[in-house]
């Protein structure tokens, strides 16, 4: 068998010679398919679609673009699947697990991010008045953060005494949100749970201190409110409203588990991107040039931003919550405002490039709770991220954008660089460090979770 690190050469030179044509021949063709018809989730994250056709960026590229709002991330995975969706807003974990059969099979590729951070875990007020004790106060008396979940302990404690399950909400079994409040949790001693697909046991309890659900993002206030969840992982505006119904009070945001995280990403199957590359890259040209637009001479087109997403064929929430964490800041309990300048980040950092580490993350994840339920190698690792974050694809139309005076090469990573792993990437919460190029290293020194060759 090849080794990793060889592996790791291979695919960087293709990635290179690739990157290379692109610089040489910047000149892309008429859009094969021009009228398209895109999905996404009612989340701010969604941003680059919404600034993209607001701001005309699509029409630039000869781009006839319908969005459409879809029910929740099944749906919206299953419409790209089928071709009734060309393209859509997309968890960063959907192409990896439809790629490699969890759920729906489906080779689906991403060429871009979408965002980094953007999320946020909540609980219920009754909740929240449990954990507090168990806070330390930073020096104006407010809750010190990060907020571990040990704090949640005793509280899981009491449900258990009780004989009740302490149940949470996250919004589908491959999203970050799923993977981020898992890692949370562990990181604090308890355990939320395993999956085992081999025995068809797909709800990921087994075994769980914290029995963990889907629940579609709009519906996550009301369901908590409603006591069904004591507490949820969602990105905005949700946690916000909660905040601002009076419902709950979110505890950490995923800037705290893990500073400037991939979040969601634009996915399309691999035979629509082999069937129409030219509309591919100028779809990636508009989404590129939208992210800048979000970031650019510091957030200041946020407002105006704001604006657009709250109108309700986007995310259609109140400007006044979408604003909470858009324009810098991030509410914890009413009036309790902080400042979290990369709550939501669309360009800096190089947001937009989709690094082959950012598909290790999430693939590692996997393994560790089960939906990966065997060992894999190393090279299996590496060889699935490359398939599946085509920074090569990312390569070509950013190299196109420079070339036509668009945007400069310094807006993005060096493209004939390595460009493996995402860098301005702070600790994670646990102090445990991500090593993505040896994934089975990483996976083991967790405490809590699968690990070598151990199946659910």
């Amino acid at each position: 068998m090849t080794s990793g690190p060889r592996i790791f050469r291979v695919l960087t030179a293709t990635t290179l010679l690739l990157a290379g044509a692109a610089s040489v021949e910047a000149e892309i063709g008429p859009a094969e398919k021009p009228d398209l018809k895109l999905g996404f989730i009612k989340l701010t994250d969604m941003a680059p679609l919404a600034i993209a056709w607001e701001q005309g960026f699509f029409l630039d590229e000869g781009l006839f673009v319908e969005l459409e709002a879809q029910a929740n991330w099944k749906v919206l995975l299953d419409g790209v699947v089928t071709g009734s969706l060309d393209g859509a807003h997309m968890l960063a974990g959907q192409p990896l697990g439809a790629t490699i059969g969890y759920g729906t099979q489906a080779d689906i590729i991403t060429a871009f991010s979408m965002d980094l951070n953007g999320n946020g875990i909540t609980v219920s007020n009754d909740v929240w008045e449990q954990m507090r004790p168990h806070i330390d106060d930073n020096a104006d008396g407010k809750p010190a953060h990060p907020i571990s979940a040990v704090a949640l302990k005793p509280v899981i404690e009491q449900y258990r005494d009780k004989g009740e399950r302490f149940r949470m909400g996250m919004v589908f079994p491959v999203s970050t949100h799923n993977y981020e409040l898992r890692y949370w949790l562990a990181a604090g001693g308890l355990n939320p749970g395993l999956y085992a697909p081999q025995r068809g046991d797909t709800s990921g309890t087994l075994g769980a201190d914290v029995h963990l659900s889907v629940t579609p993002p709009p519906q996550m206030p009301a369901t908590m409110e409603a006591g069904t969840i004591q507490g949820y992982c969602v990105g905005e505006p949700w946690n916000q409203q909660a905040v601002f119904k009076g419902i709950g009070v979110p505890v950490i945001t995923d800037y705290e588990i893990w500073p400037n995280n991939p979040e969601k990403v634009f996915g399309v199957t691999e035979d629509w991107a082999e069937q129409y590359p030219n509309t591919h890259l100028r779809l990636l040209r508009a989404l590129i040039r939208a992210a800048h637009w979000l970031d650019e001479n510091d957030n200041a087109n946020r407002a105006e931003a704001v604006k657009i997403l709250a109108r309700s064929s986007y995310v259609g929430a109140d400007e006044e919550v979408i604003a909470n964490s858009m324009t810098g800041t991030f509410e914890y309990e009413k009036g309790d405002v902080r400042e979290v300048p990369d709550f939501n980040v669309f360009f800096r950092h190089f947001a937009t490039y989709p690094y082959p580490s950012d598909a290790i993350w999430y693939l590692s994840q996997m393994r560790r709770w089960g939906q990966i339920p065997e060992p894999k190698s190393d090279d299996w690792y590496m060889e699935t991220a490359a398939k599946v974050y085509r920074a090569d694809i990312y390569a070509e139309a950013a190299s196109s954008l420079i070339a036509d005076g668009t945007l400069s090469a310094e807006d993005f990573p060096d493209l004939e660089g390595e460009n493996f792993a995402r860098p301005y990437q702070g600790e994670l919460i646990d102090g445990v460090a991500f090593t993505p190029k040896t994934p089975n290293a990483y996976i083991d020194s967790f405490k809590i979770g699968l690990k070598g060759s151990e199946t659910p």
